[in-house]
């Protein structure tokens, strides 16, 4: 699917929620993701690279893929803006080389909250506010190293599945890679009992502590040619907060309940050009949204979706 844009300089309607306190960036840590989400193909598992900011309290895990195409998308946008400069209206073609569907909710865990709220952007950012889980680790004896991180055994039951987690206490920060979290030390690396969902190590940095550093991309705001102004990018997620020096919650989002999202995720999938004319209009702006669907095979399912029999979260089970 090519999305095609047209945007104009508008004022966009602002949201926002009762906000965490932001809290410093301490490390970087990179996972590949691997599930089996259609067990009747296991041998093509989705495989996607992963990422987990963590500070003293709070942490937050995205898409690694996602952010590295919020960077490609956002130079599309402003090397087309360049060669349009001066011109009212300016028609933007992104175009993606991601082949298959990413992970789009992002994770934040406020450990002396005890709170996680998930934020997914259909055209605004959505966040949906819940009381962390508390996970009944059995801490065993059992120790591993990982690409020289000392780490100790971890297991429980959570979502449906039988989890193993190797922590390190070495690096004492309470989060981990989805929603696993609470032991006395970083999750490194965590799997369920069948192999079936795997969060392998693929790295770790520590934040550099600079004061000139900044979140490059936030709020979806990008410089004009001239340097005279910002264009505010609504209903494209290329905020690359997450590698700068804090991490907070975006400012312009909007609380919701899950039933809520559902709802409207349903009307997007009905008709995602009349959804975006619609939250376009309610947001403000002027303009159009056109997409070329995904080819079809015989059959009539679009390709790109995947068949997904086997969810992370076992539906109905703690």
């Amino acid at each position: 699917m090519k999305p095609i844009l047209i945007i104009c300089l508008a004022t966009v309607l602002s949201f926002s929620v009762k906000a965490q306190n932001p809290d410093k960036a301490m490390a970087r840590i990179r996972y590949t993701f691997i599930h089996i989400s259609d067990t009747t193909q296991r041998d093509k598992p989705h495989t996607e690279n992963m990422l987990l900011v963590t500070g003293k309290n709070a942490s937050v895990y995205t898409s690694y893929d996602k952010l590295n195409q919020a960077l490609n998308t956002q130079k599309q946008i402003q090397e087309q803006m360049k060669n349009q400069a001066g011109n009212s209206n300016i028609k933007i073609e992104v175009k993606s080389e991601m082949k298959v569907p990413l992970t789009q909710e992002d994770y934040f865990f406020f450990a002396n909250e005890h709170k996680m709220i998930t934020k997914e952007r259909l055209f605004n950012n959505y966040l949906i506010e819940e009381t962390a889980p508390q996970i009944d680790w059995k801490i065993l004896k059992d120790t591993m190293s990982f690409s020289g991180i000392a780490c100790q055994k971890a297991t429980a039951t959570f979502k449906g599945r039988k989890w193993v987690a190797w922590f390190a206490t070495e690096i004492p920060f309470q989060s981990g890679p989805w929603k696993l979290n609470g032991l006395p030390g970083l999750i490194i690396e965590a799997y369920d009992e069948k192999k079936e969902v795997k969060f392998t190590f693929a790295g770790l940095e520590n934040v550099k502590d600079d004061a000139n550093q900044t979140n490059s991309g936030e709020d979806g705001k990008i410089v004009t040619p001239n340097g005279t102004g910002v264009v505010k990018m609504v209903g494209i997620d290329i905020s690359t907060a997450y590698l700068g020096s804090e991490i907070k919650l975006p400012v312009d989002a909007i609380k919701t309940t899950r039933k809520e999202l559902d709802k409207l995720k349903a009307a997007r999938d009905k008709d995602p050009q009349g959804f975006m004319q619609t939250q376009m209009a309610a947001s403000g702006m002027q303009g159009s949204f056109k997409a070329n669907p995904a080819p079809r095979p015989t059959g009539g399912t679009a390709v790109g979706k995947p068949e997904i029999n086997n969810p992370i979260e076992i539906p109905g089970k703690k």
